[in-house]
């Protein structure tokens, strides 16, 4: 680690008690073999399904229609609500600013964000998505905490989840 220190400690439980803890944010990288892990170790026991779809998605915000689909990648990531990544053509991007704004996940990558005139980071898409998460590559999720979204003509309602505005 190059001379600096990082925190570690056991734990007071008796099953993990030859086990130590450590801070995971105080190194400089993580590996599972020679793979670098994104953000944080991944849980062997999370799953994320990606499943190719001919379900009409539309997105809007305001009454503006920002997305209108048929070829979506349903992403099934228990416990968030299912995101519908859809393909950059079929999404107004015209109307979309690029936002500055980049997440890790550790299942897929790294994401960039996409704004709306006075709202700001309501998309999301991987550019270079893990080897895992190619079917999403390129492709634009809304956050539907925060836009409409409409699936085979029925209203989706907005999931309480931690990207819910407060």
């Amino acid at each position: 680690m190059g001379g600096r220190e990082a925190t570690g400690f056991r734990a007071a439980d008796a099953e993990i008690g030859g086990h130590v803890i450590l801070a995971f944010e105080d190194f400089d990288a993580w590996y599972e073999e020679d793979e670098r892990n994104v953000s944080h170790p991944r849980d062997p026991f999370h799953r994320i399904d990606f499943v190719h779809s001919s379900r009409q998605v539309r997105v809007e915000r305001d009454g503006q229609v920002l997305a209108e689909s048929s070829r979506p990648v349903l992403v099934f990531e228990p416990p968030l609500p299912v995101r519908y990544y859809l393909p950059a053509e079929d999404v107004r991007t015209d109307l979309l600013m690029p936002s500055d704004r980049r997440t890790r996940c550790a299942y897929k990558g790294e994401a960039s964000y996409w704004s709306l005139p006075g709202f700001e980071d309501v998309a999301w898409f991987y550019p270079a998505p893990l080897r895992e998460a190619g079917e999403i590559k390129d492709r634009i999720a809304f956050f539907d905490e925060h836009a409409d979204i409409t699936v085979d003509g029925r209203a989706l309602e907005r999931p309480v989840t931690p990207w819910s505005r407060r």
